[in-house]
């Protein structure tokens, strides 16, 4: 006997559990009579950007080379590091380049001795012409031989010079001050400057301030002058935006695919040091900024209701609206549509900026069918059933 005296009282606890949900929903539902969604107008501060990624870079950034070759003996520097200008990076094994500085000095002295020899030979043979003793052809022989080896002297001179001049190279010193942001040479490792001056170091000069290196496409490029703000976020700090500013706009365009873009060079300050050389940045270039203007969701400029009659809906608007206008809205009215023909402005990618339309921020526009809070509904149903 208790078994149907317990099964009726589970059946009437369902029954009022179903009485009470769809209670609930008539009093609670949505502005679905019309079976729309909506969103109010409103007063908002719109911003408009174009996008793009970028690198963020030194502002000056030399890389530091080689003109002789040798092996690194002495590293002097490391990743990191500040140095100052004229400051020693490393050294190269001086070895082979001393040994010719020392061939030069001893080729500088036979030359001079030479010189001395050709110097006393053409005095000599100056008196003896004075004393008709020889012809004057032997005399401007000597003259010549002197005038060779004094040749011979400033020639191994200037080898000297040069000799140790690249001796001297074997010392490689920072020609800025600045940070080393990297290093491509180690300790023992031979570098060969036969053909092209191999880089040792890279030296950011100040990392205070730093550029962005970006491209747009150029569908974003005329939109786009020097000075305009910028903000950009970087993966090491997600939940923070930096602000910078356009520095210049390169002539330069460059396709791949048949893409056309242009580099912007967009300038920032980096006095906390946290943006480092390399990271990517999501640049956001502000073309246009309106503020406490009238402004509604894009999805309410791209809805159109299967419902609505065209010819009606031409009826109801304006005389005269159909010039400058960029589109129509639904604006709710009762359990009912009205057609609004809209002028837009500028958008930010969420609300679009209306610049003429009879609508106030106390109306209601239509974004799309209600149909999730529908398909909402009868899940719960179904799921009441199979309970």
């Amino acid at each position: 006997m208790s078994r149907p005296r317990n099964r009726r009282a589970l059946l009437a606890i369902v029954v009022a559990g179903v009485i009470a949900i769809a209670v609930w929903r008539w009093v609670d539902r949505p502005v679905a009579d019309a079976g729309y969604r909506f969103a109010p107008v409103t007063t908002a501060d719109v911003t408009q950007t174009v996008s793009a990624n970028g690198t963020l870079n030194p502002v000056v950034l030399v890389n530091v080379g080689t003109q002789v070759s040798g092996t690194v003996v002495k590293l002097d520097a490391d990743f990191n590091d500040r140095v100052k200008a004229g400051q020693i990076l490393l050294e190269l094994d001086p070895a082979l380049l001393a040994a010719q500085v020392a061939q030069d000095e001893a080729n500088l002295a036979s030359a001079q001795a030479s010189q001395e020899l050709a110097k006393a030979n053409e005095a000599r043979a100056a008196t003896l012409w004075q004393q008709d003793s020889i012809a004057k052809q032997e005399v401007d022989t000597t003259v010549q031989l002197r005038k060779a080896a004094q040749a011979q002297v400033a020639q191994v001179i200037a080898q000297l010079a040069k000799d140790r001049t690249n001796l001297s190279y074997s010392v490689i010193r920072s020609p800025v001050a600045g940070v080393v942001v990297n290093r491509a040479v180690d300790l023992g490792q031979t570098v060969a400057a036969s053909f092209q001056t191999p880089t040792l170091f890279q030296i950011a000069q100040d990392l205070r301030k730093m550029q962005i290196d970006s491209s747009f496409a150029e569908a974003d490029i005329g939109s786009i002058k020097v000075g305009q703000a910028v903000q950009f976020s970087v993966d090491a700090f997600p939940n923070r935006s930096f602000a910078a500013s356009v520095k210049q706009v390169r002539l330069n365009a460059t396709t791949q695919q048949n893409v056309v873009t242009y580099d912007v060079v967009v300038a920032v300050d980096n006095p906390d040091l946290i943006l480092m050389p390399g990271m990517t940045a999501y640049v956001n270039v502000i073309v246009a900024q309106h503020a406490h203007v009238l402004a509604v969701p894009n999805a309410a400029l791209r809805f159109r209701p299967a419902e609505v009659d065209a010819a009606s809906a031409k009826t109801k608007a304006p005389q005269g609206s159909a010039a400058g206008i960029d589109g129509i809205i639904y604006a709710r009215q009762g359990n009912k549509l009205r057609p609004v023909p809209v002028k837009v402005g500028i958008s930010d990618g969420h609300v679009t900026e209306i610049t003429a339309a009879s609508l106030t921020a106390m109306d209601e526009v239509a974004l799309g069918a209600a149909e999730s809070a529908s398909a909402e509904s009868t899940q719960s149903s179904m799921r009441m059933r199979l309970f």
